[in-house]
């Protein structure tokens, strides 16, 4: 069991490491213009064996976000122990990342945080590979609200009022609002977002 937890922790730490030196080659040079063989030698590995943790390019720069594909579906596995509503502990959850500033929620300005987004947005091939992303997000959240094309479809509403929500708070950042003239609006709005989604969905308040 150790050694298996050990290589475990050893694969994640690589699956990290590679991807930061990625995401670092390709905010100093573009993403287009490093080849996956540059990164496979900057991280001293083989190009086969990081294949084998990433299938393609764009998963080394969406691995920085990819412990946020089920975070929903967590929220709302750890609210049933809570006897809270799923719609309740998603809102209390994505107005505490508004309240920590999390990057995942828009609200974010440090220039690292703006050069990763810049570029996640700014690149059509990984803007097309996010949409798997939100598709898995989606498909485990409908599976821990039940499963089913009821859970399937309040699932896709509520991830796609996630990410309009935070599309709007980085545009707002983008251009150029500081992060505390966007927050009293980004509560307001997420406050809205959710009261709409009770309403319709009241199966899951």
């Amino acid at each position: 069991m150790r050694d298996t937890g050990l290589r475990e922790l050893k694969k994640r730490r690589m699956y990290q490491d590679v991807s930061e030196i990625a995401v670092r080659l390709f905010l100093e040079r573009g993403f287009d213009a490093v080849s996956v063989a540059e990164v496979a030698a900057a991280a001293e590995i083989s190009k086969p064996t990081l294949f084998r943790y990433f299938p393609s390019k764009e998963d080394l720069v969406l691995h920085q976000i990819a412990d946020h594909e089920e975070e929903s579906a967590r929220v709302v596995v750890a609210a049933r122990e809570e006897g809270v509503g799923p719609l309740p502990a998603l809102r209390r959850h994505f107005l505490a990342g508004l309240a920590a500033s999390d990057p995942v929620t828009g609200l974010n300005d440090h220039p690292a945080v703006r050069a990763f987004y810049d570029m996640l947005y700014g690149t059509p091939s990984l803007v097309a590979r996010l949409h798997g992303y939100l598709e898995r997000s989606e498909t485990a959240l409908a599976e821990v609200l039940g499963g089913g094309l009821d859970a399937r479809l309040a699932a896709g509403q509520i991830i796609a009022v996630r990410r309009i929500l935070a599309e709007e708070n980085w545009r707002r950042i983008v251009a150029g609002e500081a992060v505390e003239d966007v927050r009293r609006d980004a509560e307001a709005a997420a406050e809205r977002a959710f009261a709409v989604l009770e309403a319709g969905l009241p199966e899951l308040r």
